[in-house]
């Protein structure tokens, strides 16, 4: 039998692993009767500055995803002013910030340049002043991990270092990459860290032949957000039934932000207008 003071000991443990598990939970809409946000990526808005949410006012979005900035500026949003500036602009058009990003590592890979690491650090400090809670860490062109064991070793190398930081502070570092769901699986589980999870995109997957419907159900209590894009078409239009990725987001009880970054073949605002009405119909309560 145990003592009082090992009962006590073991309660505390087990309310304190709640606690963070918690904390990690997917981000919950705050509006009553509805369990989805609709924003966009400020790149795809065509925008790097403060004027990327009057844009997405103007479509009539929720939010925007914003960028963490380029070699160009020094990765702006690491300045704060920079982040007041955003946050003013949140205030006035009524449009949440809603995640970041790091694009910029698309160039220089985490798995490869020192600077990225430098940056994902950074990043943890800029999620905390803006009050946010999910970095999106990208992996395509330079910093592609697919066939690639020694960046995969690498990447995991400095996420385990990062971790426990990104724990402390209560954010997410998000991977996007062109990865199977089963190969995002082992990475997370190499890292061990509900710090660390998957920020799914199901136009990029299904470009790489994936089973999106099936690999979302894969990653149940791993998925921090999800980007909606399908190749060159309209949401609705193309290869993706958004209503099944809606019934696998319900079966792994997913609540949170859907950021657009589709195509635009006619004219962005009166485009992500068509896309953000269809998500809408499918993701709203």
């Amino acid at each position: 039998m145990m003592t009082r003071r090992q009962m006590i000991s073991r309660t505390a443990a087990t309310a304190g692993a709640l606690a963070l598990a918690g904390q990690f939970a997917p981000l919950f809409a705050d509006e009553a009767g509805r369990r989805f946000k609709i924003g966009a990526c400020e790149w795809s808005l065509r925008k790097s500055d403060p004027g990327s949410l009057e844009v997405a006012k103007q479509i009539g979005l929720d939010g925007v995803q914003l960028n963490l900035g380029s070699v160009g500026d020094d990765l702006h949003l690491r300045q704060p002013a920079v982040q007041q500036a955003y946050l003013e602009a949140a205030r006035k058009t009524g449009v949440k910030i809603s995640s970041l990003a790091i694009a910029e590592m698309n160039r220089v890979p985490l798995k490869s340049d020192p600077r990225a690491e430098v940056w994902l650090a950074d990043s943890i400090a800029v999620l905390k002043a803006m009050k946010l809670k999910i970095i999106l860490v990208a992996a395509f062109a330079k910093g592609d991990l697919c066939d690639d064991a020694a960046g995969v070793d690498h990447t995991v190398k400095v996420l385990k270092q990062l971790a426990p930081k990104a724990e402390q502070a209560g954010v997410i570092f998000g991977l996007e990459n062109y990865l199977s769901a089963g190969e995002n699986l082992d990475l997370l589980q190499r890292v061990g860290s509900p710090a660390v999870q998957v920020y799914y995109d199901v136009g990029n997957s299904t470009d790489k032949g994936y089973d999106i419907y099936q690999e979302i159900r894969l990653l149940k209590g791993k998925v921090c957000e999800f980007h909606a894009k399908d190749g060159n078409f309209m949401l609705g239009q193309g290869r993706i039934d958004f209503q099944k990725v809606r019934e696998a987001m319900d079966e792994i009880n997913f609540c949170g932000w859907i950021q657009i970054e589709a195509a635009t073949p006619h004219e962005l605002v009166a485009d992500y207008q068509k896309d953000l009405a269809f998500l809408k119909g499918v993701f709203h309560d």
